[in-house]
This record gives C-alpha cells, structure tokens and sequence, in this order.
C-alpha cells in the first residue's frame, strides 16, 4: 500500500485509518536499538559521563588530597585503585580526570564541527577560487600528522588545557570541511535543489536549510569518531606535558608518570590506561553503530 492510501472504507461505509509509514528517524532509531555493539558504546559513553557529572559525589576523597603515609598503597577497600606518589586516592583521580577527557574532546570538535561544516558546505556549493583556495590550504593541514601539527601548536601558543583545545579543534576542522563538501557536490546536482533554486530561494537558505539536514547522517559519524580520537590526542599531548597541566587529574599525565613506577606500582599506569581505552572504545562503537542505522544500505 502507498503513502497516499491513508484510508480506506470498510463494509459499512466506515473510515478506517491505516498507520503512515514510519519516518526515516524511526527506522533509524530501531536500527540502532537492534545494534549490539553501537548499544554497547552508548552504555559505556552514557555510564562514563554519569561518572564525569557526579564525580564530586562519587569521588571517595579530594583528587588532590595528599595522603603521605599511604603512599604507593596496592588496590584494597580504602584505596578501591591504590594510591600514587603522593598518596592521592587513583580512583578519585581517574573519576575527575573524565572531566577533562569529555570537556576536552567534546568542545574541540564541537569548534571543529562548527568551522569545518560551515566552510565546507559554502566552499563545495560556491566552488571556484574560493573553493580552491580553502581545500588546498586544509590538504596541507592534513599532510602534517595529527600530534605532529598539535605539538606545533601548543610550542607557539603553549601548554594548558584551552590551548589543547584550540589545537585539536584545528587538527580535526579539515576533515570535517572535507566532509561537508564532499556531500555538498553530491547535493547540489539533485532536483531538490533545483526546485529550492526555482522558486527563488537564496544561496544560503539553499546551503543550510535544503541540502545540510541531508548531510547530518554522515557528521554525526564523523563527530564520534572524531571525539575519540580527541581523547586519545589529549591524553598524548597531557602524557609529554603540553597538554592539561599538572596537578590536574588528566588520564595522559597520570599514565606519563605511572610509567616510571610500573615495577613498583603497576596499577598507577594500568588504570588510567584502562579509562583511556574504555570512553575510545565507546565512542568507536558508537560510531559504528550510528554508520549502519543512519545507512540505510546497511539496513
């Protein structure tokens, strides 16, 4: 039965209504309901946060609280993770630490994501030199390595946390700029944007209005892909001291310094590295469950 059949008479005479086709956001939402793997990486995501919005009611001490009588002390009920050089409480340290990892790599690529989109969306619908001039300038951001142009960053801004937000929003705004133009190309060639050109419609109105919510499906992807590859770029930029500073609770320091007592106290280093393979893994399957619900190829 089509669309438009949206009733029909029965014997009687009566109007019998018949349910419209579930929309596209539905079937995407059942798709990734049915998802194992992506329902996973959202329990994780969803659990790691509770535990970042709540850490000062689920820290059991202050994460700068020094204990120097229990210092290096193993795993046991009053130190659920040990303790480290100082005699802070570890897990109390990883808890606040997922601050840093979330707030981090989410408000970088949300600056990512809101540069690159809008540029690539404007130079991929305007092409030309404009086009040109953008996309060349992004190949060549993107011929240096991720931590390379990072580390390149923060030697002339300097080390801090806003600033290792600035270079990983500028490592990560090229692929993102890419992205959106690459789909604006395919976009713009479709009668839909002929019918919005016909009326009358505005270049802009056209870009963000008619072809963007068309792109949001692929983006959304990239976003969570992108946000874990952030909190593995924070915790490298924080493990060589350039990124959030000491004595911060960030997972890349405490795993830098947990490294040198690995003999002595191994679980310095093993469960910060833990917490940093745990929220990636999460956002990876988030992502791969997103890819196959929103494609409806793979549905």
């Amino acid at each position: 039965m089509t669309e438009l059949d949206l009733s029909k008479r029965n014997g009687a005479g009566d109007v019998q209504q018949i349910d419209r086709p579930d929309s596209l956001i539905m079937l995407a939402l059942r798709s990734f309901a049915h998802h194992r793997s992506g329902m996973v990486g959202l329990l994780i995501i969803l659990l790691m946060a509770g535990v970042a919005l709540f850490a000062p009611v689920l820290a059991p001490y202050d994460p700068l609280e020094m204990h120097a009588e229990d210092r290096f002390q193993p795993p046991s009920l009053s130190y659920p993770m040990g303790t480290d050089e100082f005699g802070r409480d570890i897990l109390s340290r990883i808890i606040y630490g997922s601050r840093i990892a979330f707030g981090v790599g989410i408000t970088s690529v949300g600056i990512a994501t809101m540069i690159g989109v809008t540029t690539g969306l404007i130079a991929g619908y305007a092409e030309g030199m404009f086009d040109a001039v953008i996309m060349r300038f992004f190949d060549a951001v993107l011929a240096f390595p991720a931590i390379l142009l990072a580390i390149i960053i923060l030697a002339v801004l300097g080390p801090g946390s806003f600033n290792a937000i600035l270079a990983i929003a500028i490592v990560n705004i090229p692929t993102f700029a890419r992205l959106a133009r690459a789909n604006v190309l395919v976009e713009k060639n479709k009668d839909y944007v002929d019918a919005a050109k016909a009326i009358g419609s505005k270049p802009v109105r056209i870009v963000f209005r008619n072809i963007f919510p068309n792109t949001v499906s692929t983006i959304l992807v990239l976003i969570t892909v992108s946000v874990a590859s952030a909190v593995l770029l924070e915790s490298a930029l924080s493990f060589l001291g350039l990124g959030t500073p000491l004595p911060a609770p960030s997972w890349g320091s405490m795993l830098s310094i947990g490294r040198g007592y690995l003999y002595m106290a191994p679980w310095y280093g093993i469960f910060p590295g833990l917490a940093i393979a745990s929220l990636v893994m999460g956002f990876y399957l988030l992502g791969d469950g997103l890819r196959d619900a929103l494609d409806p190829r793979r549905r």
